[in-house]
């Protein structure tokens, strides 16, 4: 993608998201053509964000305690059968 220097600074950050998505952005400046690209390459799952779980109208805190207990019930039901 050629862009003049004007659109380059006017649209500095979306050229750049758009150099970190693999393409090439390439300006023209005093007659010389520079390439916007980053300096290394990241892969997709570096561009991955986390997203939060969400449980609605869940106690997760006692949903935690209640299952830990029945984990541990289950370990001692089956150390008892040893």
């Amino acid at each position: 993608m050629n862009v003049t220097i004007t659109d380059l600074r006017r649209n500095l950050f979306k050229l750049a998201d758009r150099a970190l998505a693999g393409e090439t952005v390439e300006f023209l400046y005093k007659g010389v053509v520079f390439r916007l690209a980053p300096e290394t390459n990241r892969s997709k799952l570096e561009n991955l964000s986390g997203q939060p779980v969400v449980a609605g109208g869940v106690d997760l805190d006692n949903a935690t305690r209640n299952l830990l207990k029945e984990m541990e019930a289950e370990w001692e039901k089956d150390w008892s059968e040893l």
